[in-house]
């Protein structure tokens, strides 16, 4: 566990005497087939220090070439933020030293975004709506990645040594820098969770992303900073990096906020710095005092050219995008026939994507909102986790949908056999056949464990003689423990009435 030192106001108390500044600066990572400025393969999890090209090396003697799918991807990007595309931009070189940075500098843009002065609007949970202003979207490439080795919690703090993987090395990059956000108040770490969520959509929607958070597809360095209630100028802010989480965005600003209003209450001014948030904790730590652009030493890119647009190219491409978000989100809710209040649990809960895919593998949007609301959201909140990061597929729901359709098992077998599969014991119906957990159909075993329960509850027998047919529940109840929840309820009610001579 990380130790925490810093002392923190509650959440409450900071919003009676601050007002929140909030900024983020969202990386996406580009799914093209390779990187930004060479021809080496952009792929994920391959034996580390393959995808590499002396580009992506640095080597001496060495030239850059712009990757066009990359670029053509940022300007998507940046129509779907309603911001305006630069007829010209150029690269630069943002200087500084770093084990994972082989050049010593990251190729990126600073005076000329590709897209800027843009907004989008977000969307809270009870309906209120945040206009957010974006700054500029620029292309830039990705670091290495570091794996620190020796310590007790994976970081560099008290690790004994570092690998360093060129893999991510020269990964196309776009970041998305928004202006200072004011008036969020106290759903300042709402509308962070909910912003990254907005940009998370939009890029998995234009299809130039795999927008998949725990692998780093998107990232977060979220800048918190507070001013007293009635003041007008900023306070100095803090960037909390590389937040790969929803839920972590939320939690992070909600402690900075926290931890902000305890250092000035105690009359000591913020540094501004980068901070690291911990998850295990739910703190930040800091990092190194935050650099300012003119520490980065910009110049222009010698090597590489202008990108250079014009009207007829950026008209393509805003032809080719996909269906914005919130007609998106409209059309699935009339596909699907839910009422606004189960919809708006459905999008709150995260997993609209989920269920649309999972109606297109072939269940009803009925069943796919059962299963995602329910047993996976449920078993998300224990683990702590976004529901689409339990590992449960739109494939697997459909599998074993069809085995209760099929009369093989019934939902509360289900939820066994989900426990089987995702523990990596097969497939639904391989888990039903090794855990003997088959709904039990022969009448003989019914009988059996209907009679017991008649005779455990002679009173409620009684009853359903007499004409309270409802009371059939009881004995119902009584045959499915004695099964383990392997019956079927309808045919033991039936055989229940049966034998007691009633019509149902």
């Amino acid at each position: 566990m990380t130790a925490v030192t810093d002392e923190v106001l509650s959440f409450d108390e900071a919003m009676e005497k601050y007002d929140p500044v909030l900024g983020f600066e969202v990386h996406v990572e580009l799914n093209t087939r390779t990187k930004m400025f060479s021809s080496a393969p952009n792929a994920f999890g391959d034996v580390p220090n393959t995808n590499v090209t002396p580009v992506d090396l640095g080597l001496p003697g060495v030239l850059p070439v712009v990757n066009g799918v990359a670029v053509e991807s940022a300007i998507k990007i940046g129509l779907a933020l309603n911001c305006r595309i630069a007829e010209k931009c150029y690269f630069a070189r943002k200087n500084y030293f770093y084990p994972d940075t082989p050049k010593n500098f990251q190729t990126s843009q600073f005076e000329d975004p590709i897209a800027y002065d843009g907004s989008i609007d977000i969307e809270l949970a009870d309906g209120t709506v945040f206009t957010v202003e974006i700054e500029r979207a620029h292309m830039e490439e990705d670091a290495g990645k570091l794996t620190h080795m020796g310590g007790a919690t994976g970081r560099i703090q008290g690790a004994e040594f570092s690998l360093v993987d060129y893999n991510r090395a020269g990964v196309p990059l776009i970041e998305i820098v928004t202006k200072p956000i004011v008036g969020a108040g106290s759903r300042a770490p709402e509308l962070a969770k909910a912003y990254v969520a907005a940009i998370r959509e939009i890029v998995k929607n234009l299809g130039v992303s795999d927008a998949r958070m725990e692998r780093g597809n998107v990232r977060c360095d979220a800048n918190v900073s507070l001013k007293p209630k009635g003041q007008e100028k900023f306070g100095t802010r803090t960037e909390t990096k590389n937040v790969n989480s929803l839920r972590a965005v939320e939690h992070a600003v909600r402690y900075e906020i926290q931890r902000h209003a305890a250092v000035l209450d105690s009359g000591t001014p913020i540094q501004q710095e980068t901070r690291h948030w911990h998850e295990d904790t739910r703190s930040t730590t800091s990092g190194r005092p935050k650099s300012d652009a003119d520490d980065y030493r910009y110049f222009p890119e010698p090597d590489l050219v202008p990108v250079v647009t014009n009207d007829a190219w950026i008209e393509k491409l805003r032809a080719e995008l996909p269906e914005p978000p919130a007609e998106r989100r409209k059309r699935l809710q009339a596909d699907w026939g839910y009422s606004d209040a189960e919809f708006r649990d459905v999008v709150n809960a995260g997993v609209m994507s989920s269920i649309e895919d999972t109606v297109a593998a072939g269940v009803s949007a009925a069943v796919a909102r059962k299963w995602w609301m329910g047993e996976i959201s449920r078993r998300a909140k224990l683990a702590d986790v976004e529901p689409a990061e339990l590992g449960v597929t739109p494939e697997l729901i459909v599998e074993l949908n069809a085995l209760i359709e099929s009369g093989k098992i019934n939902d509360k077998l289900s939820r066994d056999v989900l426990d089987g599969v995702l523990a990596g014991e097969g497939t639904p119906a391989e888990v039903v056949e090794k855990r003997g957990l088959a709904v039990v159909s022969d009448d003989g075993p019914l009988l059996e464990a209907i009679d017991g329960a008649l005779a455990a509850q002679p009173d409620v027998a009684d009853k359903i003689r007499g004409g309270k047919v409802q009371a059939v529940g009881a004995i119902v109840g009584g045959v499915m423990k004695a099964t383990r929840g392997q019956a079927d309820a309808g045919r033991v009610r039936e055989l229940i009435l049966q034998r007691l001579g009633v019509e149902g």
